[in-house]
């Protein structure tokens, strides 16, 4: 590890002395190249910096402890050891976690598609809280929302919704939320008391660029069609409602809530885009070894991940053994504990698997 550190420490005194050259000065695009090389790399020669810092102190104190006869000074030693020993096993640990490979996907906004599963009535007003709680949760992270899709029923339930969340560093917070989701509670029209099970699938995707994922027109087949649905404003007479179909899979998307035809179009080409985008990283994770691909789970939207059990006010997460006891909050959009959770436990498994590797 530290060969691989002070290789970098040199990569980074070398990149700025370029960036300071007249000839990269003097080319935008190389320019921007070297700056961002630069950045991905600070963070870890920046730390084994201060690691080298550390345990200069530590080692000058040991010295002192062991090969001087001044008493103050031994004493002196005796107090820094402990504290220099842990801020270095501190420093350490997080030198390892910024070694570990960045997800080249973190950046990118995301595509949500929430869909009631099994529970009928219930599955559908669960679904719609699990919408509100990640509006919430991105409302407190000040990211943009805006719903693209959304079908909802008679009960003040959602039976599927999609929406788009741009902002920075989204799908960086959100990847760990693709899945099936649990409830367990008392629905309001049980005149026994019995607790339901209900469930909803999460399916989050991150939103592509045309650059990552071009699609050719020829694959594709569009119907335009009159909106149908429950009535209210997003329904209108007009053919306006589209429907693509990516030939070559058989990926199909439906968007009818805008009156607009382009609009709807539009919006269903980013859904398409993101879907044909997912399929493929999965094609390409289904390469790596299934031990580092299934570290927090395998992303899979019929994986059970989560449940909320509302008579116990907790909330489990299944895939790292987190039980909360506050799902009131976390309902309400305070995701933060268990976001974090998820992340270091993702880090954890990714550095265990790259001393494994190695």
């Amino acid at each position: 590890m530290f060969d691989k550190l002070a290789a970098l420490e040199r990569k980074f005194e070398d990149l700025n002395l370029q960036i300071v050259d007249p000839d990269t000065l003097g080319k935008q695009e190389l320019y921007q190249k070297k700056l961002r090389e630069l950045s991905s790399i600070r963070e870890s020669v920046e730390l084994y910096q201060q690691y080298k810092k550390v345990k200069g102190s530590l080692d000058e104190a040991k010295t002192i402890l062991k090969d001087n006869s001044d008493k103050d000074l031994i004493e002196l030693a005796k107090e820094e050891i402990p504290e220099l020993e842990e801020n270095l096993a501190i420093v350490e640990n997080n030198l390892k976690l910024s070694l570990i490979p960045k997800d080249p996907l973190d950046e990118k906004s995301v595509i949500v598609e929430i869909r009631a599963g099994t529970g009928g009535d219930e599955a559908a007003i669960f679904a719609g809280d699990l919408f509100r709680m990640y509006s919430r949760y991105a409302e407190n992270n000040r990211w943009k929302i805006e719903v693209m899709s959304c079908n909802e029923i008679g009960v003040g339930g959602i039976k599927e919704i999609i929406m788009e969340i741009n902002g920075k560093n989204v799908y960086s917070k959100m990847k760990f939320e693709s899945g099936t989701h649990r409830v367990q509670r008392v629905p309001e029209t049980e005149s026994q008391g019995r607790i339901h099970t209900s469930a909803a699938t999460v399916a989050v995707m991150a939103k592509p660029e045309e650059i990552d994922m071009s699609i050719d027109p020829n694959d594709l087949k569009i119907d335009i069609y009159r909106s149908s649905g429950n009535g209210g404003q997003s329904v209108n007479t007009t053919d306006s409602a589209v429907r693509i179909t990516h030939i070559p899979t058989g990926i199909t998307v439906s968007m009818q809530d805008e009156k607009s035809q382009h609009k709807n179009k539009a919006k269903g080409m980013e859904v398409l885009r993101a879907r044909l985008f997912e399929k493929r990283q999965n094609e390409q994770n289904s390469e790596i070894s299934e031990s580092r691909r299934a570290m927090v789970g395998t992303g899979d939207r019929s994986q059970r991940i989560r449940t909320y059990n509302f008579p116990q006010g907790r909330v489990t997460d299944h895939r790292i053994g987190l039980t909360l006891y506050r799902l009131g909050s976390i309902i309400s959009g305070d995701l933060d504990e268990l976001m974090s959770k998820l992340q270091l436990f993702y880090q954890t498994e990714t550095l265990k698997q790259s001393y494994i590797a190695a």
